[in-house]
């Protein structure tokens, strides 16, 4: 009897150890939409570009850039956010070809998300390029957005933590179980 109940007893704290351990995968922040659309052929430069995402992006954690064919910036200003919608003003367009909007914003669950969308220009604008701005020290207000997917470089998913404490849990369990069955 003694030696069921123990059994059942381990079955049970070890079920509660994996339940407890198991966590539901983390979300992250995807983009929808871009404005002007992603591939998207233009006369004329935009006077802003914005992008939706699926959930809310902070205005203070948001970097917009948008690079012309020359490699110079054309953002002016500072980002602006309502919802799920970020957006910044746009100097006017120098030369005509392919232009970059890129994005880094922080998603709900603390990852940040870079991507780019591009669109390009097909008469020349009136205007040339800022200078590139130099490199600088990553930080989520400040760091500027290239790179070329909507794609996190973290995946994310459930953490690793809780599997590890639960197996640790499980071994002394059965370690402790193990010592009072052969006692009795």
């Amino acid at each position: 009897m003694k030696r069921a109940l123990r059994g059942v007893t381990v079955a049970v704290l070890a079920g509660l150890a994996l339940l407890l351990g198991a966590a539901p995968a983390m979300a992250h922040t995807r983009l929808l939409a871009s404005d002007p659309p992603d591939g998207a052929s233009l006369d004329s430069g935009p006077e802003r570009v914005s992008l939706t995402f699926n959930e809310a992006v902070a205005p203070g954690f948001a970097t917009l850039t948008v690079v012309g064919p020359d490699g110079g910036r054309y953002e002016t200003g500072e980002v602006s956010a309502d919802g799920g919608m970020v957006s910044i003003a746009v100097q006017p367009l120098g030369s005509a070809g392919h232009y970059e909007i890129g994005y880094r914003v922080v998603s709900a669950d603390g990852h940040p998300v870079t991507g780019s969308v591009g669109f390009t220009l097909t008469a020349p604008g009136p205007a040339t390029a800022a200078p590139a701005a130099p490199a600088q020290a990553a930080s989520p207000a400040t760091a500027p957005a290239t790179a070329s997917s909507g794609d996190t470089a973290d995946d994310g998913g459930a953490p690793l933590w809780p599997w590890i404490v639960g197996a640790v849990v499980l071994v002394v369990g059965g370690v402790i179980a193990a010592l009072r069955v052969g006692r009795g």
